[in-house]
């Protein structure tokens, strides 16, 4: 039997335990999933889609919301039967305020303002922005629904991806995450995020999770084992190159290997510490450079530790070497982009006029690859 996205592999839940110390604003876990059985082959650079369900209190809010009886029977689209409660733990994506929904909303409860608003594309997004499904209900109560009228108004509940964090050479019967659990407060209401907290509060350890392979096209290591690799990888951007530096080991790969990480506090979040650190003592990573922005009055992330080191990151571009990104693609990438620019010109001596060429030649070699989100 092939496990995929359409026919996921119920991978039991290995568990979690939490990458930050004491006293730090983030929450972030390594999460394992067994995948003995599975008969996955994947490479370095692969994710991992998770299904999740949605968190049972706010299932129970959005029924007690419109006034539903989440205990009556449902049939579900292959026929089975299960409750409406469970239907919406396990199907429906009940935080998003979708155009379909306001526009049934608008109908149902007679209020007129909202179909004004989803016609118009601007304030159709200003409505949303922070505004949850429960939210929406609070100030546009709705009653006498029916279940059934309901689902055909939600989304499906979608699978996350993310970025393996582990080998399958070094780990051939287990998947490693590293997952940034999403909690923060809205409107006088706390948020979380449905997959990061489903993995850190809600799985069972031995729990079946139903998981697939997502491949990656083009995020994989060179195939000359002696290729140098720059990596640069903020927060749970560390992901792959743990991924990365794991396969490197396995197979005693020549290539040189050079990490850039960064987080708020070293003290707190130097996710990885002692592995990287073991690592940097062995020879395996030849370079490490941290950022820990908020450990100085001035902030310091990854980019400006590239641009300190431009000089030599210019000489292992010289040489070959692959530059990989992974991570918030709003404004670390785009900021490490422009400094990769500003390093090519000034430390590469390639005019200003040249460069955008120069990147587009890295990238078509294969060279300058990036998993960001």
């Amino acid at each position: 039997m092939e496990y995929n996205r359409k026919n996921p592999f119920p991978a039991p839940y290995s568990g979690n335990y939490k990458l930050n110390a004491e006293g730090s604003k983030k929450d972030t876990r390594h999460a394992v999933f067994s995948i003995d059985g599975a008969g996955w082959t994947y490479e370095c650079g692969d994710s991992l889609g998770v299904f999740p369900k949605n968190c049972p209190e706010m299932t129970q809010l959005l029924l007690d919301k419109l006034g539903i009886d989440g205990s009556q029977e449902s049939q579900t689209p292959d026929g089975k039967t299960s409750t409406v409660f469970n239907r919406l733990l396990t199907e429906f994506n009940i935080s998003k305020v979708s155009k379909k929904f306001i526009n049934w909303a608008a109908k149902v409860g007679g209020y007129n303002e909202l179909t004004e608003i989803v016609n118009d594309k601007e304030s159709l997004k200003a409505f949303t922005q922070d505004r949850d499904i429960i939210d929406f209900l609070e100030k546009y109560p709705l009653n006498g629904v029916a279940a059934d009228d309901l689902f055909a108004q939600l989304g499906k509940l979608q699978a996350r991806l993310y970025s393996i964090a582990s080998s399958p050479k070094k780990y051939p019967n287990e998947i490693h995450l590293t997952v940034g659990v999403v909690k923060l407060e809205v409107n006088g209401r706390e948020r979380k995020g449905v997959c990061s907290t489903y993995m850190a509060d809600r799985i069972q350890d031995g729990e079946c999770v139903p998981t697939f392979i997502q491949a990656s096209k083009t995020f994989r290591l060179p195939e000359n084992a002696e290729t140098p690799i720059i990596m640069i990888g903020p927060g749970t951007g560390i992901a792959p190159f743990l991924a990365f530096l794991q396969d490197r080991e396995a197979i005693q790969a020549e290539g040189k290997n050079w990490l850039f990480f960064g987080d708020q506090h070293q003290a707190t979040d130097f996710l990885y510490g002692k592995e990287l650190n073991d690592w940097k003592d062995s020879g395996l990573l030849n370079r490490l450079d941290l950022a820990f922005s908020r450990d100085q009055a001035e902030k310091i992330y990854v980019q400006d530790r590239m641009y300190e080191a431009g000089a030599e990151f210019w000489e292992w571009l010289e040489a070959g070497a692959c530059v990989y990104v992974c991570g918030d693609a709003k404004r670390m990438a785009v900021d490490v982009d422009n400094t990769l620019k500003k390093i090519i010109v000034e430390f590469g001596k390639i005019p200003e006029d040249g460069v955008e060429d120069y990147v587009k030649q890295m990238k078509a070699d294969g060279r300058y690859l990036r998993d960001v989100y």
